[in-house]
């Protein structure tokens, strides 16, 4: 059995820590809201009245964190965690922050000889609840094989991401994704009413096609990722229809402004000439505007 302190007791550190309670490890438990903490008592862990204290003598120490400054200030405030911790215990996070702010306090906590591990997780709320997270692993390596056996108890699916800092990384570019496609869909679904389509006819379309399947899932794969630009559909035509959509969005009012900058990126392979290449192409494109070198 480990002790472990947890710090930040929110919609997603509260049931974790419950996870690691279950799992046989007492878990003192730290949060600025006094509800939080007495709902950790309540499922039957220990409180802190400080970092500096859920820190001392743990094995381990969790923050789950909204930010930075957040991270910063339970860690090297005067009562922070990194005043108490064992120079042989593991510090993980799990909050979602800017990778270039987490190596920051990744170099901040080795110049007072202790070790990290950045570990934010996928999926939602719900999934922490279940112990179905998803958890992007960045850290040393023996560092990481020390916290696994903790992590099984979080998720289903554990992720070493390649490295210190990569969790984080990694993190932010899924939350690019899922976060454009969100309003990618709600653009979609806003058109598909404004021209008086049924919805669940909208919805029984895209689902049978890559708009709700993912590109990561079907276009992607067997063209770009094969290193195979033969088009399946051109870029030429992708641009055709983009700008098609746009056309009919503005006759009746809706802004698709994620589709008008998709057009932009399609004028540019254009340009470059890979119109007749598979839509894909915009890949290796954006690679090489970024200085990344590209894929095909």
């Amino acid at each position: 059995m480990a002790t472990i302190g947890y710090i930040g007791l929110g919609t997603m550190g509260l049931p974790m820590a419950g996870h690691l309670m279950a799992g046989g490890h007492d878990v003192r438990g730290y949060d600025v809201v006094a509800e939080a903490v007495e709902a950790h008592v309540a499922g039957g862990g220990t409180a802190a009245a400080s970092p500096a204290e859920a820190a001392d003598g743990a094995d381990f120490i969790f923050t789950m964190l909204p930010n930075t400054p957040h991270i910063r200030s339970a860690l090297f405030d005067d009562d922070g965690a990194a005043k108490t911790m064992r120079k042989d215990a593991l510090y993980i996070d799990m909050s979602t922050i800017n990778p270039i702010e987490s190596d920051g306090i990744r170099a901040d906590m080795g110049a007072l000889g202790l070790s990290m591990v950045d570990a934010p997780v996928g999926r939602t709320s719900a999934a922490a609840r279940a112990g179905k997270s998803l958890i992007m692993v960045g850290g040393d390596k023996a560092d990481n094989e020390r916290a696994y056996p903790l992590f099984e108890l979080l998720g289903d699916t554990i992720v070493d991401c390649g490295g210190p800092g990569m969790g984080h990384r990694m993190k932010v570019v899924n939350n690019y994704m899922t976060t454009v496609m969100t309003v990618v869909t709600a653009e979609a679904l806003t058109l598909s009413d404004a021209v008086g389509l049924n919805r669940d006819t909208s919805l029984e379309v895209m689902r049978g096609t890559p708009a709700g399947q993912g590109c990561m899932n079907t276009t992607y794969p067997d063209r770009v990722l094969n290193k195979d630009l033969t088009p399946n559909f051109m870029i030429d035509l992708a641009n055709k229809d983009v700008g098609l959509a746009l056309a009919l969005a503005d006759a009746v009012n809706v802004p698709l402004n994620t589709g008008a900058a998709a057009r932009q990126i399609y004028a540019v392979a254009r340009a470059q000439g890979r119109g007749r290449e598979d839509w894909t192409a915009v890949y290796p494109v954006l690679q090489g505007l970024s200085g990344v070198d590209p894929i095909c």
